[in-house]
């Protein structure tokens, strides 16, 4: 089936997401769909089914590991460019410099290393509103939807994490020379013979089996790892770190817009219940309920409600 065509029942199966647990929900709920209406199990093509599935589960998997190497390496290559751009300008020159060269030298060197401090993100301390005064104190998310923090800088985006980790050494680093420790719930990066440089409890479940990492020009370590929740934004990387205020959170404008109108509406609804559930207040589906009782009790004055139980 072309793309294009696959494409139209992207805002169906979101909806049909939404609604579950997690992937194994949802393909149980497909596979009772095939048993109880469909003769997939049965009949002539009984002993074909199931190397059916497994054809169009390799067919798709093999498109997803290409797609998912693809997007490394542009990012890698990308880095790598902006990093050879920046050696190309710092051309060394040798020359004898006055005394007031010198402190303007040092001013300048002053406030680069003030500007790197300032570049780390924020808490938010004005907020605009009563309903958003619970995001004061918070981390404003950096243009990735995570954070600049004082060791590594993570982003985001509602599929998959990558985590950028300096490794500050005077040496190229090679892979024997680290020590990379992923669990489902748990993350360790350091220097062998060195204390970690991250080390701490997830605030969420990873899939360790769709991780990946590499060491860029062999001072910083790039970790890509995949969500096993593709439906929630992370308000932090470790259990200890100082959480970012999802609210302000902003998914790529730019792809939200090429959408189709279904599915960015769902999109949109997703994120609008996210935001509803972590403020205690109701999502757009109970708050219609909510709306259609009190028009059925304003409909009917008459009727007492003050012993009906309500959930």
């Amino acid at each position: 089936m072309p793309s294009d065509e696959q494409d139209k029942f992207d805002g169906m199966l979101l909806a049909m997401a939404q609604q579950h647990e997690g992937i194994k929900d949802l393909l149980d709920t497909f596979f009772s769909f095939l048993a109880r209406k469909t003769d997939f199990y049965i009949g002539a093509q009984a002993d074909a089914a199931k190397s059916l599935v497994l054809d169009s589960f390799e067919k798709y998997q093999s498109k997803a590991n290409l797609a998912a190497e693809k997007k490394r390496t542009e990012s890698v290559e990308a880095e790598k460019k902006r990093k050879e751009k920046l050696a190309a300008k710092a051309t060394p020159k040798v020359m004898e410099i006055t005394d007031e060269e010198a402190k303007v030298i040092e001013d300048e060197e002053k406030k680069r290393k003030e500007d790197e401090e300032i570049a780390l993100s924020k808490p938010i301390t004005e907020t605009e509103g009563e309903d958003e005064e619970q995001d004061k104190g918070k981390l404003m998310p950096n243009a990735g939807n995570g954070a600049d923090l004082e060791n590594y800088r993570w982003t985001q985006t509602l599929q998959e994490l990558e985590i950028r980790v300096p490794l500050k050494t005077t040496f190229n680093v090679k892979s024997r020379d680290l020590v990379v420790d992923l669990g489902k719930t748990h993350l360790k990066i350091g220097l062998k013979g060195h204390d970690p440089i991250v080390d701490g409890e997830l605030e969420h479940e990873i899939k360790i089996e769709e991780s990946t990492w590499v060491i860029e020009d062999g001072k910083t370590l790039f970790l890509t790892v995949e969500k096993v929740n593709k439906m929630e934004w992370w308000s932090r990387l470790l259990a200890t770190d100082p959480e970012i205020a999802t609210r302000k959170i902003n998914p790529e404008p730019s792809k939200l817009s090429d959408l189709d109108g279904e599915t960015r509406g769902l999109v949109e609804k997703m994120m609008y219940d996210q935001r509803q559930r972590e403020l205690g207040l109701p999502t757009s589906d109970e708050q219609k309920k909510k709306d259609m009782l009190k028009k059925f009790m304003e409909q009917h004055p008459e009727m007492d409600f003050s012993k009906c139980k309500f959930s």
